[in-house]
């Protein structure tokens, strides 16, 4: 395989993408060449900082190669860790090209519109001497059991709610809503509302509340979610920005509370059912949703939106309807991607059928062990081989948790024997140190909202 004069060997090949290069790979055989060294840095919330030094060619025979690099890496860097500033050092072209994408009408014009809305900051490239160095600021969250306390996961056909005293569970329910088809938010005001209430009734007071959601939350504020799809912007930075906020303060007053992302509220339950730290967990659903845990058990405050990380590295790959990017996460790591390998397979699916009822046809074959379906499960497989030893290299974590509809049954079964293949063949050093492994019973006790309820402490 070769792209940009880039030549990548690999000894596992997706049977129903034979074309997909590795963007880690494509990277690795990139740095062996590159010898100018460029510095890039991310800026976001409150002057935290992520920094990276590399390399590029800085020939001209190589700019198409040096430019494909340095968007996919900064692209990564952006879904990551999130932010709004770009600092480059060491290469005036390089700060011209990505000017030259990351703008209106470029070629990363999603990027730039989506990190200027969520930081609420004009998005930058600034060309400088030295690039900053790195700077985060975890948050101890979780874990935390003792008093009474409400977890709520706000789900987009479904929130559910758990009032749990000193760790256990006395009262869940779960109740159907249709957040993404309302533009009224106080719709989703009064469910929210609805559902603290009702989780309140079954304890004798409420002492710390923890918020489970889809979507990008800085400090508990709803910066961009899909739940609020239909919210018009003028009503959306009104009343939906601090929906989660005014909904505990108005019911219950002056007590604790904490808004996450539910991917990492998934992998902070993770990390209670296995009682370890270093947790990536991945959910493979409607798109690719992740979390992270960090070695000290803290959330990191990062967007950890992998579903638009680049991950493929071929011309033609995959395009993702709602970014316009092509080769992401997404179109491989979730329901997208099973139905895109389904024809590739020889399975016919039904047209006018969802995308969740495409992938239980899929399902079904599989369960009855049609060669067809047993082609797309492994396909997903190598593909999740080659990106977990990527993921391993940008996080350095310890435990992967596959989650989703997608890893459910025999399908998913085989996707992790084929991933834990590929990185045994492949990536000896990620799978010497990575461990990816399935949901137990002790994680589906602990629960989203359980795992919710425990993310504030409570004041002394």
């Amino acid at each position: 395989m070769n792209r940009f004069g880039i030549s990548v060997e690999l000894k596992h090949v997706p049977p129903l993408d034979p074309e997909f290069i590795p963007l880690m790979r494509f990277n690795r055989a990139f740095l062996e060449t590159a010898k100018k060294p460029v510095g890039i840095a991310v800026e976001r919330a409150d002057g935290q900082m992520a920094s990276c030094r590399t390399f590029i060619h800085g020939t001209p025979e190589m700019a198409e190669a040096d430019h494909y690099y340095i968007n996919r890496l900064v692209k990564t860097i952006l879904w990551m860790k999130g932010g709004f500033k770009v600092y480059v050092s060491g290469d005036e072209g390089t700060a011209e090209y990505l000017r030259s994408i990351y703008c209106a009408g470029g070629g990363q014009e999603f990027d730039w519109d989506y990190m200027a809305s969520v930081f609420e900051h004009p998005f930058e490239i600034v060309l400088v001497d030295d690039i900053p160095e790195a700077k985060d600021a975890p948050k101890a969250m979780g874990g935390h059991l003792e008093g009474c306390r409400i977890g709520f996961d706000a789900g987009g056909s479904d929130r559910k709610v758990s009032a749990v005293i000193d760790g256990e569970t006395v009262y869940s329910e779960e109740v159907v809503w249709f957040p993404k088809v309302n533009s009224d938010p106080d719709y989703h005001y009064d469910g929210i509302v609805a559902a603290l209430k009702s989780a309140a009734g079954h304890m004798p007071r409420v002492d710390a509340v923890g918020v489970s959601s889809a979507g990008v939350f800085i400090n508990d504020r709803t910066m961009n979610a899909s739940l609020f799809l239909q919210v018009p912007k003028d009503l959306y930075d009104k009343k939906v920005k601090d929906i989660y906020i005014r909904a505990i303060t108005d019911t219950f007053g002056d007590v604790p509370y904490s808004v996450i992302n539910d991917g990492d509220v998934s992998a902070l339950a993770g990390a209670m059912s296995l009682d370890d730290s270093s947790v990536l967990g991945i959910a493979m659903g409607t798109s690719e949703a992740v979390g992270y845990v960090d070695e000290a058990g803290r959330i990191t405050g990062w967007l950890n939106e992998l579903a638009f990380v680049p991950v493929d590295a071929h011309p033609d790959a995959m395009r993702d309807e709602w970014s316009g990017d092509i080769g992401c996460g997404v179109k491989y790591f979730s329901q997208d991607g099973v139905i895109k390998l389904a024809p590739r397979a020889g399975i016919e699916l039904d047209e006018s059928a969802s995308p969740a009822e495409k992938l239980k046809a899929v399902q079904k074959l599989m369960a009855e062990d049609d060669p067809r379906a047993a082609k797309v499960y492994e396909s997903i497989g190598v593909y999740l081989g080659h990106t977990l030893a990527y993921y391993y290299q940008l996080y350095g974590c310890r435990h992967v948790l596959l989650l989703g509809r997608v890893m459910s049954g025999k399908g998913g079964d085989l996707i992790l024997a084929t991933a834990q293949r590929v990185l045994n063949d492949e990536y000896p050093e990620a799978a010497a140190g990575l461990k990816a492994e399935l949901p137990d019973e002790k994680f589906r006790r602990v629960g989203q909202s359980m795992a919710a309820a425990s993310l504030p402490e409570l004041k002394k």
